[in-house]
């Protein structure tokens, strides 16, 4: 059995919290990451995928629920030493790699600056020698540790933010989008390290994206979001081969391929929550239809998964 580094259970993150204009951005999830897996997340933008990852990490207080990391729930910590401890193990790439690097700092003083925090270097000559190590690992050179992010393009800079993240040496890596503000050049490029990266240094990541492709290559199970509530969870081929939620299908009926043939006769399906016919009282919660593989469903639905997934 694979050991769990991480525990969400029933997360929730609400904005204008009692007001008539509550968000509901992520809404009693559960769900668990294992050491040295990727757990992709999916969704359409403004599911909750990113705000769940902002929550986990502590940018955001949780509403209610716990985020258990190696045993210790994350926002019950309170002392400065606690925090930064946590903060040395969980580390993010964020999304937009234009926003997200400081304009008025060399990349030395971005990429330092997490060393220079925890006390990871003795004096700067070493600093130096531990960023240039960093910029290399991430396929850049040292004379880069010298110039403004603005000389960079969009996949370098992306690169720059891997290596801040990396400079500190952490166990669990959340990856907030991040190849889909590049080019699809690039993509390839940025996942690939990162999964080199996962196997030299035993990483685990939360890799959260709306590219259903990218996220079947790089990811060993997949979470589907949908306004707040995870809504199915297996492992990336069986997620793929046999999607069960109705939401999940529409997405995976979404992804065009490079083929005329199949793009003349392809099926856009559209998900309507309307048609689960839930009535009032009935418990909707995520629910094993198979080993591994969990949907949110009622208790009448189930049973026709089970019943159709045996028919199979």
């Amino acid at each position: 059995m694979a050991e769990k580094l991480l525990e969400i259970k029933n997360l929730k993150q609400y904005f204008n919290q009692g007001k008539p204009n509550e968000v509901r951005a992520v809404d009693d999830i559960s769900f668990d990451i294992y050491k040295g897996e990727t757990l992709g997340l999916v969704g359409e933008s403004g599911c909750g995928k990113s705000t769940t990852g902002r929550t986990i990490i502590r940018l955001y207080d949780a509403t209610d629920g716990q985020v258990i990391y190696d045993g210790v729930n994350v926002h019950d910590k309170k002392s400065k030493k606690d925090l930064k401890e946590f903060n040395r193990k969980m580390q993010m790439i964020f999304q937009d790699p234009y926003a997200s690097l400081n304009p008025r700092m060399k990349v030395l003083d971005i990429i330092a600056e997490g060393l220079d925090i925890h006390g990871l270097v003795k004096n700067p000559k070493e600093r130096k020698e531990k960023v240039v190590e960093l910029l290399e690992t991430v396929g850049l050179n040292r004379e880069h540790a010298d110039r403004y992010a603005h000389e960079f393009s969009g996949g370098q800079r992306q690169r720059l933010g891997i290596a801040r993240a990396l400079a500190v040496n952490p166990e669990f890596i959340i990856a907030d989008e991040p190849i889909s503000a590049l080019d699809v050049s690039i993509q390839a490029q940025v996942v690939n390290l990162l999964k080199e990266l996962q196997e030299e240094k035993g990483l685990t990541y939360l890799f959260i994206a709306h590219d259903l492709s990218m996220v079947k290559y790089i990811s060993d199970r997949i979470g589907v979001m949908y306004f707040g509530k995870l809504v199915e969870l297996a492992t990336a081929e069986e997620l793929y081969a046999n999607p069960m939620h109705p939401y999940t299908q529409s997405l995976l009926s979404a992804i065009p391929l490079p083929d005329p043939d199949y793009e003349r006769t392809r099926v856009r399906k559209s998900y309507d929550p309307a048609n689960h016919n839930y009535q009032d009282g009935e418990e909707i919660a995520m629910r094993e239809v198979t080993p591994g593989h969990f949907v949110y469903c009622s208790e009448k639905e189930l049973e026709s998964l089970r019943a159709l997934s045996s028919s199979k």
